[in-house]
């Protein structure tokens, strides 16, 4: 896997927007947040000045004009290079291609979980699953509003890929509560019993 010049994913989003058309960061910060892309990409309007400016630095865009809105700051509008276009597409491709390797949150609580008492963990996942439907209709419904309004599917891949990765986690969940349940809470609980005799 190559290393980048700017690894952001942030990066990725502002220069896929930008071989659309030239922007300035604000105007780019709006078109994030008013196509949903904040469900996916972490940003606020700092951190995505910083990545324009490291994309100009690593030559991927250039400033294309700068104009000022009465007494408001001068906003200069940035468009993507030949260098950037060739990286946007290089970059997609292997975030299309290549597996890698994430560290979500939840799978590193996972690894640490036998420090809680399992009747704890059962209330605690019982919690998690309740919030996960609840997430998971409203993503479908996200989804079917959308279609009904006549928006191509093409474009809410991302959200049935978010609402199958829900519908997965939904099931791991209330498996792995029913193993506690039916199984693994007894011995679990006596590893706690002796933790605490001998503490």
């Amino acid at each position: 896997m190559s290393k980048r010049k700017v690894a952001n994913l942030l990066a990725l989003a502002a220069l896929a927007y930008l071989s659309r058309a030239p922007m300035h960061p604000y105007e780019l910060s709006k078109a994030l947040q008013a196509n949903g892309d904040a469900r996916s990409i972490k940003f606020n309007h700092g951190s995505l000045y910083m990545v324009i400016q490291q994309l100009a630095k690593a030559g991927f865009v250039a400033e294309q004009a700068t104009s000022r809105d009465g007494q408001r700051p001068e906003r200069t509008v940035y468009a993507i290079t030949g260098e950037g276009r060739a990286e946007l597409r290089e970059w997609l491709r292997e975030l299309v291609e290549q597996p890698q390797h994430e560290y979500p949150a939840f799978v590193s609580a996972l690894s640490l979980i036998g420090a809680l008492e399992p009747a704890e963990v059962v209330d605690l996942l019982t919690t998690r699953l309740r919030t996960l439907e609840t997430v998971a209709a409203a993503t479908q419904q996200g989804i079917d509003q959308a279609e009904q309004a006549g928006v191509h599917p093409l474009f809410l891949v991302e959200e049935v890929y978010r609402g199958r990765l829900l519908d997965a986690e939904r099931a791991f969940v209330a498996d792995f509560i029913q193993k506690i349940t039916d199984d693994w809470g007894p011995t679990w609980a006596a590893f706690h019993e002796e933790l605490r005799a001998n503490s």
